[in-house]
């Protein structure tokens, strides 16, 4: 990048090649491209992997729970527990200490999912072609950046 006393360095500023934006938003698209093979076999979307991730691990959570883990609102939530409702992998029930609160749990089709999915992160993995020392710099560094921007 150029010095800022540069004339051209406020312009130089707006070059797509000097953004960090663009490559994390790329990179983003095309990492959640790279699941949609693996996740189409087990009929997932990318979000709902992610919501299964954090149930297989928790078996039930609120809605906002799961949207303070996934950095999503509910609104976007919603329609997608709708579905996975619909397709009896989760069930949604208020919870009896706060009836504004939305408990979402795992129910045994989304359980039996976990075994079919244990291929995915290796799957994508060998897509990756990184070391695993590799991929933890850059999962470390990317969370570094989430902390400093949430």
């Amino acid at each position: 990048m150029t010095s800022s006393t540069d004339p051209m360095a406020a312009t130089d500023l707006l070059k797509l090649e000097n953004q960090l934006c663009f490559p994390l938003y790329a990179a983003s698209r095309m990492l959640t491209k790279a699941y949609q093979p693996f996740l189409q076999s087990l009929d997932l979307t990318y979000p709902q992997y992610l919501v299964f991730m954090l149930l297989w691990e928790h078996e039930q959570l609120t809605v906002k729970e799961i949207g303070e883990k996934l950095l999503l609102d509910s609104g976007t939530l919603t329609p997608l527990f709708k579905r996975m409702e619909q397709k009896q992998w989760v069930s949604r029930s208020r919870d009896p200490q706060d009836e504004r609160s939305v408990i979402i749990s795992l129910l045994p089709a989304g359980r039996e999912l976990q075994n079919r999915a244990c291929h995915v992160p290796s799957q994508l993995i060998g897509k990756l072609d990184m070391t695993p020392a590799e991929m933890e710099e850059l999962r470390a560094h990317l969370l570094h950046l989430l902390t400093r921007l949430t």
